[in-house]
């Protein structure tokens, strides 16, 4: 045993995160942490790109995207002890600037009021264990779906903010033009990456984005930065403005827009624990139950308060925790470590000004392959779980919005089920969220075209 056991780091890392029981060391832990951030840190240049379409400041949403990673992975570490990155999540931005900001036309100081709404709903809810119970209610397809579904829509944001599919009046969407010097920008970043996440390099979506960066900055399609390194990015844009607006949140739209946000943020980090939890196999019980889960989502549960009061979308587990834990990640100083770097990295806000829209389309268009994935587990054969799953996959980058998607499947399923003669497979609480989307369809799409008449 070491010297210092008794009195000194190593007795506190060890009583903190019992390492020996984990089969790991503190060495191994910060290496594991520095991949997963490495893995993730794309987050810090992408979320502020894809919320800044909504008009809220870039530089603010750098920095509340830092804040609370550093809080959702720190909490995470010590609450839980998992070796799980959190950090605001791919989805929830696109849904918030493109379907409820733009699509709707709800300015976004009052669509981050409803984000703080549904964020206090979102701890109350983790803290009386609904959460848990409403999540094992849904079926595992549909669970599956919901996430390819939102894959493809991250994907198909990528490639239009990439140039390679553009709008049109006669088919929709079209081919965008390969005449554009900043579409083969796009094209290159994405086969970079392409090759180092099949030749399974660690980082390699980051390393893919500095890539097409600097090449960007040599063929002078992107900008030089006048800094790298700078001040944090003032937090007052954004700070505390959902709390401030939470008055607004009057009409029955925006509270269907508070729920939408509960739902989604509902499955997230819930699906991504249970994949991570099936690399790691000390973190499940004899009974193949993850211990410490409520640890882990009341974890979640308030670093979504706290990014709301920041300034940024839900924050979820992160898939990419799965190359910390690849390197020999086993407890939450794995994650503790990645939130000390994403607090480090509040000084490079420079650099956003060079993370431009072709840089982030291959980032988006690769994540959503990997989130495509989970329709492998889809039992494809039964035409009754197939229709539901395919309508919520379809229903969200067709609509351009993630709420239509999910309320499709959620809709359609305990009628086929029903057909199919399954009703004892129906869980009753299917029954009460086909209410609530039947609801959730009324007051986003009818009630307001009706007031309109």
């Amino acid at each position: 045993m070491n010297s210092l056991d008794n009195r000194g780091n190593l007795s506190f890392m060890e009583r903190l995160f019992h390492l020996e029981e984990a089969q790991t060391n503190v060495k191994r832990e910060i290496l594991a942490g520095l991949t997963t951030f490495v893995s993730m840190a794309y987050i810090l240049f992408v979320n502020p790109q894809v919320l800044g379409d909504s008009g809220m400041n870039k530089g603010s949403l750098f920095t509340a995207t830092a804040l609370t990673a550093v809080v959702g992975s720190v909490l995470m570490g010590i609450l839980a002890n998992y070796p799980i990155a959190i950090a605001p999540g791919l989805g929830d931005n696109a849904f918030f600037s493109y379907s409820v900001v733009i699509a709707m036309g709800i300015p976004w100081q009052t669509a981050m009021a409803g984000v703080f709404v549904a964020s206090l709903i979102f701890l109350v809810l983790s803290l009386m264990k609904i959460r848990e119970i409403v999540i094992n209610a849904i079926p595992k397809d549909l669970k599956l779906a919901v996430a390819a579904g939102l894959g493809i829509f991250i994907a198909f944001v990528g490639l239009q903010g990439g140039g390679l599919i553009t709008a049109s009046k006669s088919s929709l969407v079209a081919i965008g033009s390969f005449a554009n010097p900043t579409t083969w920008l796009t094209i290159t970043g994405l086969l970079v990456t392409a090759i180092l996440m099949a030749r399974k390099i660690p980082g390699a979506i980051f390393i893919g984005m500095v890539f097409t960066t600097i090449a960007g900055l040599v063929t002078k399609l992107i900008p030089a930065p006048a800094h790298i390194v700078s001040g944090i990015p003032s937090l007052k844009p954004t700070f505390g403005v959902g709390v401030a607006h939470i008055a607004d949140i009057k009409e029955p739209q925006l509270w269907a827009v508070v729920i939408i946000f509960l739902l989604v943020a509902f499955f997230d980090t819930a699906g991504t624990l249970i994949g991570l939890a099936e690399q790691v196999d000390i973190m499940q019980d004899k009974d193949g139950k993850m211990p410490r889960i409520g640890h882990a989502l009341m974890a979640d549960s308030i670093s979504m308060v706290s990014g709301a009061v920041f300034g940024t979308t839900p924050p979820t587990a992160y898939v990419e925790s799965s190359a910390g834990i690849a390197v020999g990640g086993r407890t939450g100083l794995t994650s503790i470590t990645v939130g000390v770097l994403f607090a480090l990295s509040m000084f490079f806000s420079p650099l956003l000004t060079v993370v431009t829209s072709n840089v982030t389309a291959p980032v988006l268009i690769i994540v959503g392959t990997l989130m495509a994935q989970s329709m492998k587990g889809i039992q494809w054969d039964r035409f009754e779980i197939a229709l539901p799953a395919f309508l919520t996959i379809v229903g969200m980058p067709l609509t351009y919005n993630i709420s239509y998607g999910i309320a499709f499947g959620f809709l359609v399923y305990p009628i086929t089920m029903l057909a199919a003669g399954k009703r004892k497979e129906i869980n009753p609480i299917m029954y009460g969220l086909f209410v609530v989307f039947v609801i959730l369809l009324y007051i986003i799409n009818i009630l307001p075209k009706a007031s309109l008449a």
